[in-house]
Formats: structure tokens, C-alpha cells, sequence
């Protein structure tokens, strides 16, 4: 198995340590990566702010600035061709599934794919109260007052979570749909803090059924994503374990990602996860 990192940030990540990307690989060569995906968070639509509540951060640095693409795509390449002889460096985005917002999505993906060779989906956003869109993983005070208080039944939660994720992967995002469904247990990240329940009900275990069958029938991957370990009221990876017991029957390919937005972050619990899928 080529040793590969998968889901990564750079410098233009709002919320991230603001590291630098060279050196971020430079630490992924020492630790013996292969390859290398530059997967920054995609712009936003500019219509999202009139609906989205929570936490302003939350929406304002969720995502690189529209006003820095071309900055992003003249780094990653020079990296792209300075480290050519040590490791394939893929480029891209990680982007984000909005029902709203997927003509915009689309027409984003159409724009910018042919410069990109790697890209992810993920949902950090979830309709909830006052039919806004709340983060599904900035702070403990928006995930109660956005979506716990109108969902205070884990399996609830866990459910429109997943209608969620299921949306995302049938969704017409065009030629350059992203090849591969990020952290899809993102939902999770505050689940010691709220004492939300460990195992996901049978009803929503057949909902990630029809979740990986459609991964699956559209032959993409899924991201075995370490971050969660490392958070500290998850303490778990994405997906979680039975969410990899039941990929794993249907053969769908996993890549590791350790989502990492700073150099300490790079190749984080590589070892212990990528041993869950071996």
C-alpha cells in the first residue's frame, strides 16, 4: 500500500496555525508519505451569510477567501514541482455539500477542477434552528443551540447527519465531483461533551448502508480521517468503527487524512488507523 496523506491544509486556511505548506510536506517526506493531497477548504458562496446563524467565525473562517485561488494554485504547484523527485503532490479542494447551494457548487467545481487532481466532500453545515445553516464542528455552544436543541435525541441527530451526507453523495456537482466523502462522522466531534450515544441505531446503520452503496456504485473513496482522535471530545477517528466494518464488506477504498491544519498535525495516528483497514 503506497503511503499516502490524503486530506491536508495550508496557510490560507482561516482557522488553521497558519504554517507553511512547504513545510508540512517537507515533515510528510521525513515520516516516508509517498504522496501528498493539498486539499484546502473551497470558498463558500457569498449567499450563505444571509443563511447561516451561529458563531460569525464559524462562516467567515471556515474557508480560504475566493481572493486568494490563484495564490493558492501558484503555491501549490511551485510545491508540486519542487518535491516532484520525493513525493506526488496532488492538488485540490475540500469542499463543502450546502442543499442550498448546489448550482453554485457546481459551477465552482466546473471552474476550477481542471486545476485540481484530488478533491474531497464534506458537510460541515446542517440545517437547524430557525431553518439556518449551523457548523457541525466549530464550537460546543453552536452544536447545542443550533442543532442538539432541536435534535436532543442522539439517533435523531444522527439521522439528519446522515440525510445530510447521503444528499451530498447523490448530488449533481458535475464533471469534477469530488472523488472522495471527508470525515463522514464528523457529527460526532462533540460526543463526550454532550454524552451523545457511542453506536448509531439500526435505523441509522441502514441509512450508512444506502450511504456506502451509492460510494460504492459511484466507485469513490472514503477519508480515514485521524483528527478526531486528537479532538478532545471525540477521541474517535472518522468514521467510526462500524462505519469501517461495513465499508470495508463492500470493498470501497479508504485514504488516510490526517486533516491536518499545521505541521505537528502531519501523519497524525497514521499507524493505529491505517490498521483498521488493512
Amino acid at each position: 500500500m503506497i503511503k499516502r496523506e490524503g486530506h491536508s491544509h495550508t496557510e490560507f486556511c482561516p482557522h488553521g496555525s497558519g504554517d507553511d505548506v512547504e513545510l508540512m510536506i517537507q515533515k510528510a517526506i521525513k515520516l516516508g508519505f509517498q504522496e501528498y493531497s493539498i486539499t484546502e477548504h473551497a470558498p463558500l458562496p457569498d449567499g450563505l451569510a444571509d443563511k447561516y446563524a451561529g458563531k460569525t467565525t464559524g462562516l467567515t473562517e471556515a474557508s480560504m477567501a475566493a481572493t486568494d485561488l490563484d495564490a493558492y494554485f501558484q503555491k501549490a504547484n511551485q510545491m508540486k514541482a519542487k518535491y516532484a523527485d520525493q513525493i506526488k503532490i496532488n492538488i485540490g479542494f475540500e469542499v463543502d455539500f450546502l442543499p442550498d447551494f448546489v448550482d453554485w457548487t457546481r459551477d465552482f467545481l466546473n471552474e476550477y477542477g481542471p486545476q485540481t487532481t484530488d478533491n474531497i466532500l464534506s458537510v460541515h453545515f446542517m440545517q437547524g434552528a430557525n431553518d439556518k445553516f449551523w457548523c457541525v464542528d466549530d464550537t460546543v455552544g453552536d452544536f447545542q443551540a443550533g442543532l442538539l436543541n432541536q435534535c436532543p435525541d442522539s439517533q435523531v441527530l444522527y439521522e439528519h447527519y446522515f440525510q445530510t451526507v447521503l444528499a451530498s453523495v447523490n448530488a449533481d456537482l458535475g464533471p469534477y465531483t469530488p472523488n472522495r466523502i471527508g470525515h463522514m462522522t464528523l457529527i460526532k466531534k462533540f460526543q463526550d461533551y454532550f454524552g451523545l450515544d457511542r453506536h448509531f441505531s439500526e435505523d441509522n446503520l441502514r441509512l450508512v448502508d444506502q450511504i456506502l452503496k451509492a460510494v460504492s456504485g459511484q466507485h469513490r473513496e472514503l477519508d480515514l480521517n485521524a483528527a478526531g482522535l486528537y479532538k478532545p471530545y471525540c477521541n474517535e477517528q472518522y468514521p467510526s468503527y462500524s462505519v469501517i466494518q461495513m465499508a470495508k464488506s463492500l470493498n470501497i477504498p479508504f485514504v488516510y487524512g490526517s486533516d491536518a491544519h499545521s505541521i505537528a498535525e502531519v501523519g497524525q495516528g497514521y499507524n493505529g488507523v491505517i490498521s483498521l483497514v488493512e
